[in-house]
């Protein structure tokens, strides 16, 4: 397995463009290439929980993490933050946004591209891990 990519970036829109950004050159070095269906997933996936860990588990002072890996078969993205009190919604209980709602699309966006995905506490650290899985076959 390759050695993953992991990053720790400011909570600021700034850092979250950063971790798509991050993400994507990361795939194109191990041969998934830009605009692929994995990468065009990977793409949307970083950008919507590297948003919410900036969005809604942002702590003044404290970074986010993204780390991408390339377990056998898949790619994995897992965006951690450092917010105790505030976990989002389970996969299977994402609610559907009001149509006329401006946010609340993010995790709906995951769970449609994600081949699988889960929402973990941190170990040894504060706040929780959203970790998204995108198949490379199937």
């Amino acid at each position: 397995m390759p050695v993953p990519l992991t990053q720790r970036l400011s909570a600021t829109p700034r850092g979250a463009r950063l971790a798509r950004h991050l993400a994507l050159n990361q795939l194109h070095a191990w041969g998934i290439p830009h605009g692929s269906t994995a990468s065009d997933a990977v793409a949307v996936i970083v950008a919507e929980l590297a948003a919410n860990a900036v969005t809604h588990g942002r702590v003044a002072g404290r970074d986010f993490e993204l780390r991408v890996s390339l377990p056998a078969g898949s790619i994995r993205i897992e965006v951690s933050d450092t917010r105790t009190e505030s976990h989002p919604p389970k996969p299977g209980d994402v609610p559907p946004p009001h149509p006329l709602d401006e946010h609340g699309r993010g995790l709906v966006l995951v769970e449609a591209l994600a081949d699988r995905w889960e929402v973990v506490e941190r170990d040894g650290a504060p706040g929780k891990t959203v970790r998204a899985e995108v198949d490379l076959y199937g």
